[in-house]
């Protein structure tokens, strides 16, 4: 029987707790050899990561119906940039009681501090910079979205491929092994009680947020269209269950596809805004960053402000357009993002990673769901102009 992702970090993360509190130094030490390499080796691949998910998923977008992508593109982002201002907000007001100095994670230090050295380290140096595989990631995307030409698009998408099977095969496997050791090496350091203690509360922010957020993409659908909020949300349970197990908003589809159209959104819309949305809107998993970050930021006394959380979010809305369709697609996208904008050490990416995938079924959940309100907005503010998408798209297939 295969083990989900998510139970296997669960797993994960009582093994470790459990290896650091009997195993000897030694053993320790030997588990952060391995986190170190794994380490060096996810530093080499994030700037592959962000040239291969951002460069044909902007090119992506500038194929087919202009108005309805762009009116699309436009609800989706900015639903996805509200959600992290609610996430940022609602960390501001609620974390300082939750994780301040006095409560269970208050005198938190640097975590690497505690951590045990590895035996050994191997210095892999990444092709490019971060910045710059996002920069060269963005030219290159909005390049391929505004020449006709195809070939460096397919070579692109080759690229994109190849990189998802690292994450699936790879990176994604070995992730539990990861995040064992550093929990393992957080626990002989004496400081696991106070992160586990932070996972619950940030965990339960989140989920209460996730809720804030639908209620008010489907309270926004609802005064634009004049449908009733908890019928269509009620219509949605059925894509929000099968996100919640499948982790995936691509393999949903056909599931939000359905429940959305049980909505009264008009076909060709719906068969339009959800493929599209699975890859842009991601207002639940930026929900989730931008809690999770905050967190640790907070845990390894770094003060979180507008100032450096907002540029963050912005990016954030950018960078995860075509995370691949695997579990945990997001945080791999934005792992980038997180160091050079908030100064993540590798630590701190680690507990990250490890805050992130246990609520990634969750955070994926809200996003197909939100997408069927999403659906409803851009349906209300096409009007009668989708009859001009078919006329459109029949040009593009022409062209193409």
């Amino acid at each position: 029987m295969k083990i989900g992702l998510l139970p296997r970090l669960i797993i994960a993360i009582i093994i470790g707790i459990c290896f650091g509190l009997i195993l000897p130094q030694w053993w320790i030490q030997l588990l952060a050899t391995f986190n170190g390499l794994f380490g060096g080796f996810l530093n080499f691949i994030i700037p592959l990561i962000i040239l291969g998910f951002i460069a044909p998923g902007i090119g992506e977008l500038g194929k087919g119906a202009g108005k309805l992508v762009a009116l699309t593109t436009t609800v989706a982002y900015t639903s996805t940039v509200v959600a992290g201002l609610l996430a940022f907000f609602s960390g501001r007001m609620l974390f300082p009681s939750l994780l301040s100095t006095g409560s269970t994670s208050g005198n938190f230090e640097n975590p690497e501090e505690f951590l045990q050295s590895p035996l050994f380290e191997v210095n892999l140096e990444p092709v490019m910079s971060v910045m710059t595989a996002l920069i060269l990631a963005f030219v290159l995307g909005l390049g391929l979205a505004a020449i006709n030409g195809t070939s460096l698009q397919k070579g692109m998408v080759d690229f994109r491929s190849i990189i998802e099977k690292v994450i699936h095969y790879v990176i994604i496997p070995l992730l539990p092994v990861h995040i064992l050791g550093i929990f393992a090496n957080m626990t002989y350091g004496g400081q696991v009680a106070m992160i586990m203690s932070t996972f619950i509360k940030v965990f339960a922010v989140i989920i209460v947020l996730h809720i804030v957020m639908l209620l008010a993409q489907y309270s926004t659908a609802s005064a634009l269209s004049g449908k009733n909020v908890f019928q269509s949300l009620r219509n949605m349970v059925p894509a929000y269950f099968t996100a919640l197990g499948t982790q995936s908003s691509a393999t949903t589809i056909p599931v939000t596809l359905k429940q959305t159209k049980s909505n009264q959104v008009r076909e060709k819309i719906a068969d339009f805004v959800v493929p599209l949305c699975a890859n842009i809107h991601l207002s639940g998993s930026t929900i989730t960053l931008v809690s999770c970050s905050m967190a640790v930021m907070m845990l390894n006394g770094m003060q979180p402000t507008f100032t450096s959380i907002f540029p963050f979010i912005l990016a954030l809305g950018l960078t995860m357009i075509a995370a691949p369709g695997v579990p945990g697609g997001a945080v791999m996208a934005v792992l980038g993002l997180l160091q050079s904008m908030l100064g993540f050490s590798e630590t701190m990416t680690s507990l990250m990673i490890a805050l992130y995938l246990a609520q990634d079924s969750f955070g994926t959940a809200t996003n197909v769901t939100g997408d069927g309100a999403l659906s409803i907005m851009v349906d209300k503010l096409m009007g009668n102009d989708v009859n001009s998408v078919e006329v459109e798209e029949e040009e593009s297939s022409k062209t193409a």
